[in-house]
């Protein structure tokens, strides 16, 4: 079987009892970083980014302070199994512009501040022997949807020796 087809087939399919629902983006990259297959919606990501995830894998809680990036958005780590999975929520950084005292709680003048929220998707990325694992979601795929998608084909890439 060719990689394509793990993404197509395992990754990409539709989830159990609902047709049409499935992940968002899915592929498995090597160790190295290199794409082994992935599906046409998987986002192009930086060697930075791959370089940041396999570190946090090595040395879990490497992301926890940053968040992980992949494609150029950002989850925030959520728990994961220290070693083999790392899953994260979408984070959306939104402007929040306070402009009256009563919005500052009292302080004269207005400013721009940052919030980040969590956004409707998110990432599960499991590590096998020689490969990882991508799956990636948005509503109203849940995180447990994804999460049995993805460590249910690397599984069986671990018991294959992959």
């Amino acid at each position: 079987m060719s990689w394509q087809t793990y993404v197509d087939d395992h990754l990409m399919c539709d989830i159990e009892g609902q047709a049409g629902h499935r992940l968002s983006a899915a592929a498995i990259l090597g160790h190295d970083g290199a794409v082994w297959a992935q599906s046409s919606t998987f986002p192009q990501f930086t060697p930075a980014e791959i370089n940041g995830i396999l570190t946090d894998f090595n040395e879990p809680g490497h992301l926890a302070p940053t968040g992980l990036f992949l494609g150029g958005a950002k989850y925030m780590v959520i728990q994961g199994e220290p070693g083999a999975v790392i899953r994260g929520k979408k984070v959306k950084d939104i402007i929040l512009h306070v402009s009256s005292v009563a919005d500052l709680g009292g302080v004269e003048g207005g400013r721009s501040t940052p919030l980040s929220v969590r956004g409707s998707g998110g990432v599960t990325i499991k590590k096998t022997g020689q490969s990882l694992v991508f799956g990636l979601y948005e509503e109203p795929v849940t995180p447990g949807q994804c999460n049995m998608i993805v460590e249910r084909l690397a599984d069986y890439l671990l018991d294959q020796g992959m």
